[in-house]
């Protein structure tokens, strides 16, 4: 495994992005999913997965916020597909006066995450937990899906969310400068967009898993903050990556 790097993004930089905002609820171009509906995708995931061993593919907040029970973990790489902020947000990480950015696997390239096995047992429950976490709108039922992946082991089936085209995607992509832009101002009632890639660079890197993307989009929105609030370089950017 290789050494870990010091990222530009630090801590306190992500906590000037905080301020409290409230739930402004779902966006209101999008249809809420029920409970009827939760339980009839949960049904046929469970059914799909033909009884054999649950495997879930995380690349983003899955990784280091699963809120799912898990037996066995590994590494895993999806090809065909890369990490990308598509998917624009009026509320969690973002607000409709300033919305934000989240991650979906678009196509092309490859991305290295890791795999999570659920329990044997009460395997209907955690797919509905997991759906209810990541899906609220009939909109995004498409982007929940079966992977192949690759691990050590072989290849392997996993359930992916947030893959590929959806009605929540946005319409072109946004160069890095831009992301960057977005995610050193948006904020949510559940956080910041500059913590959640805090968060999510930062896991990766404790898994080995370097994004290339992902890590200049992290000093690009340390730059971000720090002009935003006057802060000169100093200490909280490294001198290696300040001569690159």
């Amino acid at each position: 495994m290789s050494a870990k790097r010091t990222m530009s993004l630090t801590s306190e930089l992500v906590a000037l992005c905080h301020r409290e905002v409230p739930d402004q609820g779902l966006d209101g171009r999008f249809t809420p999913l029920t409970d009827d509906d939760y339980r009839v995708l949960a049904e046929k995931l469970e059914a799909e997965s033909d009884h054999g061993p649950l495997w879930v593919f995380a690349y983003g907040s899955l990784i280091w916020k699963p809120e799912f029970e898990s037996v066995e973990m590994k590494p895993a790489t999806a090809f065909g597909w890369h990490r990308a902020f598509t998917l624009e947000i009026n509320s969690w990480r973002g607000s409709r006066e300033q919305p934000g950015l989240m991650m979906a696997l678009a196509k092309g390239g490859r991305c290295d995450g890791v795999i999570y096995r659920l329990p044997d047992g009460n395997r209907l429950e955690q797919i509905e937990r997991m759906l209810r976490r990541e899906v609220s709108e009939t909109e995004g039922v498409q982007a929940v899906r079966w992977l192949p992946v690759k691990t050590a082991d072989g290849p392997q089936m996993a359930l992916g969310f947030w893959v590929g085209e959806t009605a929540r995607s946005i319409s072109h992509r946004h160069p890095p400068s831009e992301v960057a832009h977005i995610l050193a101002r948006a904020c949510g009632h559940i956080g910041s967009g500059a913590e959640y890639l805090y968060n999510t660079v930062s896991h990766l890197e404790e898994f080995g898993i370097r994004d290339r993307n992902l890590w200049r989009l992290q000093a690009l929105v340390a730059d971000e903050i720090r002009k935003l609030h006057r802060l000169e370089e100093g200490p909280h950017r490294p001198a290696a990556e300040r001569r690159h």
